[in-house]
């Protein structure tokens, strides 16, 4: 399922550029510490997270990951917003939990 694809099901608050939305999910992990997200996630997975700090961008560039979930309603600053703009990658805020948007994957398909 592509990014894009996601976005019209759900239509989750989205920051990302045009070419970021063609981008393919291929799973989704769920995880807050850095370390570990770096050592288990998959390249093409969606990642869900409540941490919105720019080492998430640099996490997620490094493990090519699809886009960011960043779930119950955590600011992200703007500093993470412009960064993910700039490394072509897609951050969807979502109020619901974890929990909650890992459900909705599972009903995506994803």
């Amino acid at each position: 399922m592509k990014v894009k694809e996601v976005l019209a099901e759900t239509n989750w608050p989205i920051t990302a550029s045009e070419e970021a939305l063609e981008k393919e999910i291929s799973g989704v992990f769920c995880g807050d510490l850095l370390s570990w997200v770096m050592g288990n996630c998959e390249p093409g997975q969606a990642w869900i997270t409540v941490q919105t700090h720019l080492n998430i961008v640099a996490v997620a560039a490094l493990k090519e990951i699809s886009c960011l979930i960043i779930v119950q309603g955590a600011e992200v600053p703007q500093a993470t917003l412009d960064k993910v703009l700039e490394e072509n990658i897609v951050l969807f805020q979502v109020p619901k939990s974890a929990y909650d948007v890992c459900c909705e994957c599972f009903k995506l398909g994803i």
